[in-house]
């Protein structure tokens, strides 16, 4: 009986590349007027789907990183103030000529190019700061007027960013200096997600993406730019950081060779124009013709052909999603040079042993077939030595799982086979 058992785990790892390989249709809804946005990944789908009028600005979690973006999908706006510095934070603020003032965005191809970094002349000037090579630190020396999402404008100053703290400190009031807040915000609380958000108008903090290495594309609203470089707003796809596509103009959607054109790692490869509006019959037409392939953080490579944009009425947006090439996943027995479990088969436990080039924490999750998590742990690495840890697997039934180990956007998955 137990040969049997052993048998029929064999052929579902050999057939579970084929599990998410399947083509069809799907859909999404961002709601009528696009008042949320969501979420997916390329192999299980909607990942999450929230309200996108819920933050003003957001500080991106990478210890690293000195990006902070702003809602410019719900209206935000953000202005360098030039009649002073940080040391004119306290006093009532001059606004004549602001129709004059450069209105600053995000980027549209990078998450690292936030609007309050829109200023940047390059290292060690971050646009919002400058940074300090003894203390590590970056010092804000901008002040910023910025338009909130309903309330109007507030000034804003970003005082610091203690590096080794992955901590920021921002101030913010009325024009007039009313109602003065300042705010540290430690960055290292939310650093499964890429950003965290901040309410200017209720002074919270809004944790509102799902965890970062569950996404490959976010369906959103964001400012993009024309030929002439006036921006404007779109409704369209942004990819996850890690996360490439190329795409493919004039071809049938019956086209598969996607490793014939490089992958774009920018922001917004897919972009917003795969569907324009017709003026004849006042309704959104999808481009017939195109083909976008999306390289996700698994590394499988989907197809993503786009087939009905019911606009604004409904923010429905409907597609076929295809996996066509996907990334091998390691068999029991097997390890890497990064991750290994043993035993495996495993009764009863297993033991996991990591090794990182930099201080890092990681995530170790045992999941079956359909995607449910069975087990999860942190774990933090040390660039000096290996770590690890060992699993009771009493509780999980026996059977084939995945273990995923996920440090920031990379992502290594093993089969794992369980045995009583």
């Amino acid at each position: 009986m137990k040969k049997i058992h052993v048998l029929i785990m064999l052929c579902l790892m050999a057939s579970f590349a084929q599990v998410h390989a399947t083509a069809g249709p799907d859909s999404v809804s961002m709601n009528p007027g696009y008042t949320h946005e969501v979420y997916y990944s390329m192999a299980t789908g909607a990942v999450s789907s929230g309200p996108r009028n819920t933050w003003d600005i957001a500080f991106r979690t990478g210890i690293m990183s000195s990006s902070i973006l702003i809602n410019d999908g719900m209206g935000v706006v953000l202005y360098t103030y030039p009649y002073g510095d940080s040391a004119d934070f306290s006093s009532t603020w001059d606004t004549s000529g602001m129709i004059a003032w450069i209105p600053m965005f995000n980027d549209p191809d990078d998450w690292e190019n936030g609007a309050f970094s829109r200023n940047a002349t390059g290292h060690p000037d971050y646009g919002w700061g400058v940074y300090n090579s003894i203390t590590h630190n970056l010092g804000g020396d901008s002040c910023f007027v910025i338009k909130t999402r309903n309330t109007g404008f507030k000034k804003l100053w970003i005082v610091k960013k203690l590096s080794s703290q992955n901590t920021y400190i921002f101030r913010f009031a009325g024009l007039d200096g009313s109602n003065p807040q300042e705010v540290t915000l430690n960055c290292g609380t939310y650093n499964t997600r890429d950003f965290v958000g901040y309410d200017l108008e209720a002074n919270a903090v809004v944790d509102f993406q799902p965890e970062k290495s569950s996404w490959d594309i976010l369906f959103t609203k964001y400012m993009s730019v024309q030929p002439d470089g006036t921006p404007y707003p779109v409704t369209g796809v942004l990819n996850n950081d890690g996360v490439k596509s190329n795409s493919f103009w004039q071809v049938n959607t019956s086209f598969m060779n996607w490793a014939s054109v490089e992958f774009d790692s920018t922001r917004s490869p897919i972009g917003w124009n795969w569907k324009y509006f017709d003026m004849n019959t006042f309704s959104y037409v999808v481009e017939d013709s195109l083909v976008y392939f999306v390289k996700g953080l698994t590394g499988d490579v989907s197809k993503l052909v786009f087939t009905k944009f019911a606009g604004s009425s409904t923010g429905k947006i409907v597609f076929n999603v295809e996996t066509v090439s996907a990334a091998g996943i390691s068999q029991p027995g097997e390890t890497s040079n990064r991750f290994s479990i043993y035993p495996n088969p495993a009764v009863g436990y297993t033991t996991y042993n990591i090794l990182s080039e930099k201080s890092e924490n990681a995530t170790v999750r045992i999941l079956d077939l359909t995607g449910k998590v069975m087990h999860t742990e942190s774990v933090m690495l040390n660039p000096a030595q290996s770590a690890g840890g060992r699993i009771n697997l009493e509780s999980i039934p026996s059977g084939l799982y995945l273990i995923e180990f996920t440090t920031g956007v990379q992502r290594e998955m093993h089969k794992l086979l369980i045995q009583k």
